[in-house]
């Protein structure tokens, strides 16, 4: 077995400084995937960040990327690098459940757009995360598999619905891990966990192969340990894709170009709506402090105000539910999932939809009541009308700043089972994120301090539409300015 000592220091090192060694010939792939599988055989039981974990299939792609580096192939951008990927995308010839029962046992014959992009650039899956059923959730307790515990306290949640990835990345489980956000759910959990998630524009990477939640809110992006991880894994995976409808064809900048930039001169919007009653003392101190520190750096602070933003939680709720009611539909036993045979129809689909877990079915009766005859106008119509609103409000404000800095969530990690019994508490977790997953426009977390009790706040950065190269300018720049990213994590991760 390899010693636990050389495990460590492999698993500590970000994906940029792997991919050095990588290149240097210090270290093999195989070396670096050992690493981290015996970490995860290891320490997996108590986190439960995996609902897969692939060694095999690891162990020979690494074995292949040594080859192909002694082959003189250093072009490609992870070539040999351990990645996790959440168990909502398509995965050929691996298990891709959604985080439900409804899909255990459903082998893709197809890969995802983004899951081919990684394995072209030479990616090392290592396996597939866990996940609140078919991505609803902000906690990750709604996987029907296993709870995922966040690696700073096991007692608490790791954030969701991306609990999985971010985890295995704040576990040392992967040098790297991809997420979706619907409504928050790469910001969130890379908050809770003390690493950088970031939220691609809706139509910069493709969603063909992501099992669909809510359709015009879905996109997929990366949890990484720094931003210069993230830009180095949103450069794999963003760029048109023919196949989906919602991929835009727009030009990919060198993200990497913008890693060691300063910020002087840029102007940094803090929204008053996100400074609001709820928020706990020690967020809105460490984000303050995060905002004050891009000032002394030379950023021009700017208020701004985005005042539709208390729309946003309700406007979700019923466009987020309405298109999972419809892309939901066809788990019937009929056409998608397992059947549970009751002779008549109605009662098997009745009994093969019972699979759902409550989370799921809760979102859609929400979401078929909002788009019943005599409603839809009145809840799907209006939210719509609404939401477009609150796109307004962002593209009102970006006339005035390049950026806006705020909050990603009222609070820290909570302890697990604290909010089961109370949704609408669950759901205004999301409270500061889902304004930009309704205009379309990216958004990152990165680490900005800790509470009293040592678990991790995020500072979100959001900027406009397909201007992910101002996050990783700014995440980058404040990242390097501060050693919030690098504080070591509990015993339980270095054990």
């Amino acid at each position: 077995m390899t010693d636990l000592t050389q495990i460590s220091d492999l698993t500590h090192l970000t994906l940029t400084e792997a991919l050095a060694k990588l290149n240097a010939r210090e270290i093999s792939s195989v070396e670096l995937t050992r690493a981290y599988l015996e970490r995860i055989e290891r320490l997996e039981p108590s986190l439960n960040a995996f609902i897969t974990v692939t060694a095999d299939r690891a162990l020979a792609d690494a074995q292949a990327a040594d080859q192909a580096r002694a082959n003189g192939d250093t072009s490609r951008p992870l070539l040999g690098i351990p990645v996790a990927i959440k168990d909502v995308l398509s995965t050929e010839g691996v298990e891709t459940t959604c985080g439900s029962k409804i899909l255990k046992g459903y082998t893709p014959i197809f890969s995802a757009t983004l899951v081919k992009r990684l394995e072209a650039a030479g990616m090392v899956m290592v396996g597939k995360a866990n996940m609140d059923e078919f991505a609803m959730g902000s906690s990750t307790e709604n996987s029907a598999y296993a709870v995922t515990r966040n690696p700073f306290n096991l007692d608490r949640v790791p954030g969701g619905s991306s609990g999985g990835s971010a985890a295995a990345v704040a576990g040392r489980f992967a040098l790297g891990a991809i997420g979706t956000d619907t409504g928050g759910s790469i910001r969130l959990p890379a908050a809770f966990c003390g690493v950088v998630g970031l939220k691609p524009s809706y139509g910069r990477v493709s969603r063909y192969g992501l099992i669909a939640f809510g359709s015009s809110l879905d996109q997929a992006g990366p949890i990484t340990r720094t931003v210069e991880d993230a830009a180095r894994m949103l450069g794999v995976i963003a760029g048109h894709d023919p196949r989906d409808a919602t991929s835009m064809n727009v030009e990919v900048p060198d993200y990497l170009a913008h890693i060691g930039r300063d910020v002087k001169g840029l102007r940094v919007g803090v929204p008053k709506e996100y400074f609001i009653e709820g928020i706990t003392p020690d967020v809105e101190a460490a984000v303050r402090a995060a905002i004050a520190k891009l000032e002394s750096m030379g950023a021009t602070i700017v208020p701004v105000s985005l005042p539709h933003t208390s729309y946003a939680l309700p406007v979700y709720y019923i466009i987020a539910p309405a298109e999972a009611s419809a892309n939901l539909a066809r788990f019937d036993g009929i056409r998608f999932g397992p059947r549970i045979d009751k002779g008549a129809m109605w009662q098997t689909y009745k009994a093969t939809r019972g699979l759902f877990g409550p989370e799921v079915k809760r979102r859609i009766m929400l979401g078929t009541y909002a788009l019943s005859a005599g409603y839809y106008d009145a809840y799907y119509g209006k939210a719509q009308q609404v939401r477009t609103l609150i796109k307004q409000d962002f593209e009102q404000a970006f006339e005035q700043v390049d950026v806006i800095a705020a909050p990603v969530a009222p609070t820290t990690a909570f302890k697990i089972g604290s909010k089961t019994t109370d949704p609408l508490s669950m759901y205004l977790e999301d409270v500061f994120t889902l304004p930009a997953s309704l205009a379309g426009v990216p958004g990152m977390s990165v680490p900005c301090g800790f509470d009293d009790d040592g678990m991790p706040i995020g500072l979100q950065l959001i900027a406009p539409a397909f201007r992910e190269d101002v996050l990783i300018r700014v995440g980058s720049a404040y990242e390097a300015a501060t050693e919030w990213h690098s504080r070591p994590l509990p015993e339980f991760a270095t054990a």
